[in-house]
């Protein structure tokens, strides 16, 4: 039912640049276990550009006061806990504003996930997608296009041939490349990964430090004040 996109392929037709000269400056992040939070400066005009791209979901508060973008794979344990940290920011953060990434980079099941993912959120509002974008991570196990079609189709009543026929379009796999040249401009290669104002984040720092990047922007306008 659904076109195999081998990621390989995806990742070929990517070119690999370089941001910036030399070593990124980092802000000195850490994680809830005091470990060092692999990060890196970014402009905020270039973070914002990630709502330019094909694919993305806005969900908490559309004209929140601080936006912190999630690039997710599906099938990553660590984006699962992210997942559910994210959603208690939004639940807890009435400012905050996030827009949703797809970004498969495990294999083939994450990719076809992703594609109906991405067709499921044409065919649904922000909010909606988003609860079944939650409930995807809710089951355990591999999470690949069936699994993802029968909770379309299942739970949230949509028709499983335009499901398929969109997730199968081309423009799915553009939109795919294009997360994936997006994110190369700043080095994210795995998941989860944040951009939050100026700062890109690899790795899930957790959620208290999460907030913390989030108060920072509010107060001063940088990740760390």
């Amino acid at each position: 039912m659904f076109r195999v996109v081998l990621l390989a392929a995806l990742a070929l037709s990517v070119p690999v640049a370089a941001y910036g000269q030399g070593a990124p400056a980092r802000y000195p992040l850490t994680a809830e276990d005091g470990s060092p939070i692999l990060n890196s400066r970014i402009r905020p005009n270039e973070a914002a550009a990630v709502e330019q791209l094909p694919g993305v979901v806005v969900v908490g508060n559309p004209q929140g006061d601080v936006t912190l973008a999630e690039f997710y794979d599906l099938n990553c344990p660590f984006c699962r806990r992210a997942s559910a940290d994210v959603e208690e920011l939004i639940k807890s953060d009435p400012k905050l504003r996030v827009v949703l990434v797809p970004f498969p980079v495990l294999g083939i099941p994450s990719v076809v996930a992703g594609r109906v993912e991405i067709a499921v959120a044409k065919s649904l509002p922000p909010e909606t997608f988003y609860r079944f974008h939650r409930a995807l991570y809710a089951g355990r196990g591999i999470i690949d296009g069936q699994r993802a079609l029968a909770l379309a189709t299942g739970e949230f009543g949509l028709d499983a041939q335009k499901i398929a026929d969109a997730a199968n379009d081309d423009a799915v796999t553009e939109t795919m490349k294009s997360h994936l040249r997006f994110a190369d401009k700043f080095g994210l290669k795995a998941t989860p990964a944040y951009l939050i104002h100026d700062v890109a984040i690899q790795g899930h720092p957790g959620r208290k430090t999460l907030q913390g990047v989030i108060n920072s922007v509010r107060k001063c306008a940088k990740a760390a004040c």
